[in-house]
């Protein structure tokens, strides 16, 4: 009996481990940021974007990806929905009708980094979450990299 409850305990933990381990951290967002901003200044924005969309495994971190906008608010590379690329998505907004890209070209123009909360789908729940997504300006882009918040 006391081997079934230790089983019992230890599949909770790791259960409850395995589903934590599915989401990146603050600090795993603001590191993929920083290398994606080293990515772009050592191999050329052309590259860089490139293994960003084409979810080159450096730059793909369980839930975290990186995304790439211009200041107007088009989408240079995105490590989840290629189709993006070349869309102007300053317009769009979140399911309580924030305009959160045109809020996060804003924030960029006066801004070197900056955290920036909204709503967002989750490619692996598929369920509409809280995401907060860390930016830094390079040049006339901003590169970022977004956690969910559980």
């Amino acid at each position: 009996m006391t081997l079934l409850i230790t089983l019992a305990l230890a599949a909770g933990i790791n259960a409850t481990t395995a589903t934590d381990e599915k989401f990146g951290t603050a600090e795993e967002a603001e590191a993929l940021v920083a290398k994606a901003v080293a990515h772009v200044k050592s191999a050329g924005a052309e590259k860089a974007y490139q293994d960003f969309t084409g979810k080159v495994p450096q730059f793909i971190h369980r839930d975290l990806y990186v995304v790439v906008y211009d200041l107007e608010g088009r989408v240079l590379a995105h490590g989840q929905h290629a189709t993006l690329v070349g869309q102007n998505l300053l317009e769009l907004r979140d399911p309580d009708g924030k305009p959160w890209i045109k809020e996060r070209v804003k924030m960029a123009r006066s801004k070197d980094k900056f955290w920036q909360d909204y709503k967002f789908r989750d490619p692996i729940t598929k369920r509409t979450l809280s995401k907060s997504t860390y930016c830094e300006r390079l040049d006339s882009t901003v590169v970022c990299a977004g956690i969910y918040k559980r």
